[in-house]
């Protein structure tokens, strides 16, 4: 295939995202399984070409930007808050699966090697940031379940792959030393985290002295991948790099960048995210024309690929389930003897955290990454495919209607943060009232601008009688603005009038169009649900 004829299939593949993003809304299902069944489907199109990319170029493409968006808008408080229960997940759950899926390896193939079948269990443990957040964004979750499952998506690729290359090299080596692989474990993973803060503070140093916002979200973009690759030079988790990085850019964006910066790299992160994971799953299912020609020759495919597959993802399934309800059965004894230091585990939490694993782009990837010569390298590549498949497929898109039996909501949680907006808006019509009497207070004791001190005193009077009585007044709220809607509408077509009619500049348009938007953004937040 030419350059030409890639970058055209890169545009039908962009033209192919728009259509099934439409799909998804319509029949309701998770984007990311409805662009994996649109990769497969074209994987199974006759004619259709056969992909194929290098691990570690998908990998450095999409991993570090898509890592930094998730980092870059984690709630940091809560993620402090619950660190232990994510790293609990992130490392105790990962190497729990990866020992359990190696052992049901070498049991199901007791011709595979042990360390050979370690790397597999390696290869699809981790879930995956971008399958859980495709998964968990149209869900509305108690904060805490959130915050474990996006803090340990965020930070198990790290333990995940940590392992895989230590399995590797043992199966293609001989040679293991559980001493060293905890040793180097550590150093990568600390490694890892001082090379994020290096990045995000040296980030933060130069995006505050770019005045352009261009140009502070163009380097937000190269602060992804320098966190990234410049862990990987200095040998140590380029995941965690990137991660940290992002947490401390986030941390600080309210402070370091401006308004315009900050509305422009919000929607500026949301399309490349959109573009990064839609394209990515596309490729995860066009992977499979690859994948399947390699087996479609193989002696007794159902007997030596199938059966172990099913036996080895199942076996993936269930160890979360057991690692996740056998740490509530610690809790509980726990509480016994400290009952104010641990909170009572909840069934349906550990329940819906069991069933949101779902595996993507860093398990295949890892699959795809194995040498030629290594053992069980076909099995390999079919159970992270696997994988991928029946947890995107089959969990992602039932986890909406377990939530809903289990009848775990966020609402109780979206409740009281509503109550606290409310609270927090007094507060600041009160700070904003304070400044403007200082400002406009004369010597003499008149008043430099009485017009804006009257309706800053009117705003806090009204936000004080809203918040004390939301009910009664939400409907002439959203009257107010849908009032102050008709009204943007209006004075949008007089300036493309004007501007039809020659009577105002391009450039005039523009401003006045901007400072209309802007309002309209603002006055729809307001009167949608």
């Amino acid at each position: 295939m030419s350059d030409t004829a890639r970058y055209e299939f890169f545009l039908f593949l962009l033209t192919v995202t728009l259509v099934l993003e439409l799909a998804a809304r319509k029949l309701k299902l998770p984007p990311a399984a409805a662009f994996i069944l649109g990769g497969i489907g074209l994987a199974l199109l006759p004619g259709a070409p056969s992909i194929t990319f290098d691990p570690e170029l998908v990998m450095l493409v999409f991993l570090p930007p898509l890592l930094m968006s998730s980092a870059w808008f984690t709630a940091w408080r809560e993620f402090r808050q619950n660190l232990a229960g994510i790293l609990l997940m992130a490392v105790g759950a990962t190497v729990f699966t990866t020992a359990a899926v190696g052992w049901a390896a070498h049991l199901l193939v007791p011709s595979l090697p042990l360390a050979a079948c370690f790397a597999l269990g390696a290869i699809v443990s981790p879930p995956d940031s971008v399958a859980a957040e495709a998964a968990l964004e149209r869900l509305s979750l108690p904060g805490r379940l959130t915050s474990l499952l996006q803090g340990e998506s965020l930070l198990n690729d790290a333990a995940g792959l940590v392992l895989f290359r230590f399995a590797v090299v043992a199966a293609l080596t001989g040679v293991f030393s559980p001493i060293e692989a905890l040793t180097t474990f550590c150093a990568v993973s600390v490694g890892g985290v001082l090379a994020g803060l290096a990045v995000g503070f040296i980030g933060r140093f130069a995006i505050r002295r770019l005045k352009n916002s261009d140009m502070i979200i163009t380097a937000t973009v190269l602060l992804a991948e320098a966190a990234y690759i410049g862990a990987d030079v200095l040998h140590v988790s380029g995941v965690l790099s990137t991660v940290v990085a992002g947490l401390v850019l986030g941390w600080h964006q309210h402070t370091d960048f401006d308004a315009a910066t900050r509305i422009r790299a919000q929607a500026f992160w949301k399309v490349l995210v959109f573009l990064l994971e839609s394209v990515l799953f596309i490729l995860i299912g066009l992977s499979l024309r690859g994948v399947w020609t390699r087996f479609h020759g193989a002696e007794d495919i159902l007997h030596h690929f199938i059966y172990p597959t099913a036996g080895m993802v199942a076996v993936m399934i269930v160890s979360r389930f057991v690692w996740l309800y056998g740490w509530d059965g610690v809790t509980t004894l726990l509480r016994m003897r400290w009952p104010e230091r641990f909170e009572r585990p909840s069934l349906g939490v550990s329940t819906i955290m069991g069933w949101a694993g779902m595996r993507g782009v860093v398990t295949l990837t890892a699959a795809l990454s194995l040498p030629e010569n290594f053992p069980g390298h076909d099995l390999a590549l079919m159970c992270a495919f696997a994988s991928i498949l029946v947890t995107v497929l089959v969990q992602g898109t039932t986890l909406g209607s377990i939530v809903h039996w289990l009848k775990v909501s966020g609402d109780s949680e979206l409740s009281m943060m509503r109550e606290n907006e409310n609270k927090a808006w007094i507060a600041v019509a009160d700070a904003q009232l304070k400044a403007v009497e200082e400002a406009s207070r004369r010597e003499d004791g008149t008043e430099r601008h009485p017009r804006m001190l009257e309706q800053y005193r009117y705003r806090a009077k009204i936000v004080r009688e809203y918040a004390a009585d939301v009910e009664q007044y939400r409907p002439e709220e959203v009257a107010h603005y849908e009032a102050l809607l008709r009204a943007i509408q209006a004075g949008r077509q007089e300036i493309i009038r004007l501007h039809h009619s020659g009577e105002i500049h391009d450039r005039t348009l523009r401003e006045m169009e901007h400072a209309l938007d802007m309002q309209e953004i603002f006055a729809l937040s307001q009167v949608e649900p």
